[in-house]
């Protein structure tokens, strides 16, 4: 492995960024493949036969899932995120049980719509961020994965997704836009848990994450919102045209 220390300033940035893979790749599906494949070796050094795998949404974990299949029996199963995410785990013949049932889920895979260097998110583009979010918090390692395109300095220019109760919709729209939001309510989109999605836009860029993760998710309505912030990943793996850069939190 190739630890960034260009200068006495990235010497502070060794324990953040390690380079682990280094290559080229051509276009998005292959990004997500590479990313996808480092996380299933870096999985595999991780679990146990008896392990509780959880598994995120959306096409970077789905490249995951397809991946870590054939390994199948080194672990016992599965929690998902999504009912999407459980279908693809069944196809593949993995047990996926209900996360009330594990008391213990030993490393959660996701993929991301933002990220930034103190590892904080934005998710929800799949409409999937309350149970991500659950099950992030179950967890004993946040493992995300993305394609550099993903990596943002400040979090924002993806619209931040609220999940709110439907009878809720117009009142948590009023009050994100007295917090300096445009909400834009996701059209014919139905949660998982029967909610509405609204989508926030004009919050670029994010100042304190944590502040407005715990703002929006005060108001009244709102399931949960899709900020990653009070508890973001705990490691990243970043895939880019030169290879795969794996990231912890920058302090």
């Amino acid at each position: 492995m190739i630890l960034f220390s260009l200068d006495n300033h990235r010497i502070i940035l060794e324990k953040q960024v390690i380079r682990i893979t280094l290559g080229c790749f051509v276009d998005q599906n292959e990004l997500k493949q590479a990313v996808a494949q480092a996380a299933v070796d870096y999985v595999l050094e991780k679990i146990e036969p008896d392990s509780i795998v959880g598994i995120g949404t959306g096409s970077t974990a789905n490249c995951f899932i397809d991946l870590i299949a054939p390994h199948k029996h080194k672990f016992l199963a599965t929690v998902a995120s999504s009912e999407g995410s459980a279908e693809r785990l069944k196809e593949h013949g993995i047990a996926v049980y209900e996360l009330n049932t594990v008391s213990d889920v030993t490393i959660y895979i996701d993929g991301a719509d933002e990220a930034n260097p103190r590892l904080e998110l934005v998710k929800g583009g799949g409409a999937a961020l309350t149970r991500e979010k659950i099950v992030t918090a179950v967890a004993n390692e946040f493992v995300c994965i993305a394609d550099e395109s993903k990596w943002v300095e400040h979090l924002g220019k993806f619209p931040l997704p609220v999940e709110v109760i439907p009878m809720a919709r117009s009142h948590v729209g009023r009050e994100l836009v007295k917090l300096g939001g445009d909400p834009v309510w996701r059209d014919n989109v139905v949660t998982d848990n029967g909610n509405l999605i609204i989508d926030v836009h004009n919050f670029h860029p994010i100042g304190s994450a944590c502040a407005l993760e715990e703002k929006i998710n005060q108001i009244t309505g709102v399931v949960t919102n899709g900020l990653f912030a009070l508890k973001p990943a705990d490691v990243m793996f970043l895939a880019t045209q030169n290879g795969i850069v794996k990231h912890y939190p920058a302090p």
